[in-house]
């Protein structure tokens, strides 16, 4: 496995690029999770609108006006961080290796990299301004209409900063009695310890709040985000089996059939981000070399990106047949959570004691996504048609 890049290219490779050690393996695939959604609810915002299903709305925005100077110093603020921490990790990432990732946030750093950096984000910015004054001695207003697709930029990221912290919030409760021994370092660790349900539930919410803000019915914006969604579970999958991120199976000891190699049958996840032999409870491994599981596991990271990937194209087949709106985000949700329910059958993860019965948070999360799934088909189906909400003109600076 791989916790981060370095081992990858060393392990394909054959070379040591000590700087690579910084990009995190399960991060990377959780940030290519999100422009895979990007990229699918462009796709359809733009398709839905060709179609009249949406429409874009107009807005006067300003043209021509200089950057002030609180953008010249939150960039070049940004800017600093960037070169004082990043660069200096990748600069001195063998002599801070093995675990870079403790040193981020220290204060250790390169404030000559931190200076540099900044300096050329005020020159760039600089000559930005000079263009724009070229362009617009003046600053003038124009009424443009902004489409759909064009707030797909500011969806992404509102997802990502809302969904990220919900999806550790999930965990956190999944896991509570370990939470509270070192609440902040957990948290400090964005790209570990997150859950799937979380994210989908509060990133969602923001998501539809802002659409709703922008004229996009929410039941236009559902029917959007289900296959980008799908899609974005499959990929973030593998950044789980490529780490060995502890999202694995239960101990697989039943023999090979003989059709499949074995590391999709049972695997023992060698160097492992989790870090630990253990494969049920993953206490941390204390001993010389490379963790591996004492007991092959089912690999069912793998399986879930292969199911994910077999819905997405489901969905994604189904986008343009299926005509009243939200009934695709239903399938979406009764997908989902049919994957999730069978999964956590051969899946290790926290038990909860609820009515005396041994459950799981993803199971009980995923009979809700079916049974919502089933009450909000009906319902789709018997409100067949949506009327868009009129806005007036907005407001707005370029």
């Amino acid at each position: 496995m791989y916790p981060n890049f370095y081992f990858f290219f060393k392990d394909l490779f054959g070379i040591e690029i000590w700087g690579l050690s910084v990009v995190n393996m399960f991060g990377f695939f959780v940030a290519m999770s999100f422009l895979a959604a990007l990229h699918f609810m462009t796709v359809e915002l733009k398709r839905k609108e060709k179609e009249g299903l949406i429409t874009g709305k107009k807005e006067i925005k300003t043209f021509g006006k200089l950057p002030s100077i609180t953008e010249y110093v939150s960039n070049a603020a940004l800017a600093f961080i960037f070169g004082y921490k990043f660069i200096f990790l990748i600069t001195n990432a063998q002599t801070l290796s093995p675990d870079i990732q403790s040193h981020l946030f220290t204060s250790e750093g390169s404030m000559i990299w931190g200076l540099a950096l900044a300096a050329l984000s005020v020159g760039l910015k600089y000559l930005e301004a000079q263009k724009i004054k070229k362009q617009y001695p003046q600053p003038v207003q124009k009424e443009t209409i902004i489409h759909p697709y064009q707030h797909m930029g500011t969806l992404t990221l509102l997802a990502a900063a809302v969904g990220l912290p919900g999806a550790k919030l999930f965990d956190s409760m999944e896991r509570w009695s370990d939470f509270i021994k070192n609440p902040i370092q957990d948290f400090l660790n964005p790209f570990s310890g997150l859950t799937f349900y979380g994210g989908l539930i509060c990133g969602g919410a923001a998501v539809l709040w802002y659409a709703h803000k922008k004229g996009i019915h929410w039941r236009h914006m559902l029917d959007v985000g289900g296959p980008a969604m799908m899609m974005a579970y499959a990929v973030g999958r593998i950044g789980c089996h490529m780490s060995g991120d502890g999202d694995w199976g239960i101990i697989n000891n039943r023999p090979n059939p003989g059709f499949l190699p074995d590391w999709l049958w049972a695997y023992t996840y060698p160097n492992n981000v989790a870090n630990t032999t253990d494969p049920i409870d993953k206490v941390p491994y204390l001993g010389d070399g490379i963790p591996v599981l004492e007991f092959p596991v089912w690999p069912t990271p793998i399986y879930e990106t292969i199911i994910g990937l077999a819905f997405f194209g489901i969905l994604w087949y189904y986008r343009k047949r299926i005509k009243t709106p939200g009934i695709l985000f239903s399938l979406y949700l009764f997908l989902t959570g049919f994957e999730r329910f069978w999964i956590e059958k051969i899946r290790t993860n926290v038990d909860l004691d609820i009515l005396r019965m041994k459950i799981t948070q993803a199971t009980l999360i995923s009979v809700a996504l079916m049974i919502s799934a089933v009450g909000l088909y009906f319902w789709f189906s018997k409100n067949k048609t949506i009327k868009e909400a009129e806005l007036p003109i907005i407001e707005s600076e370029s």
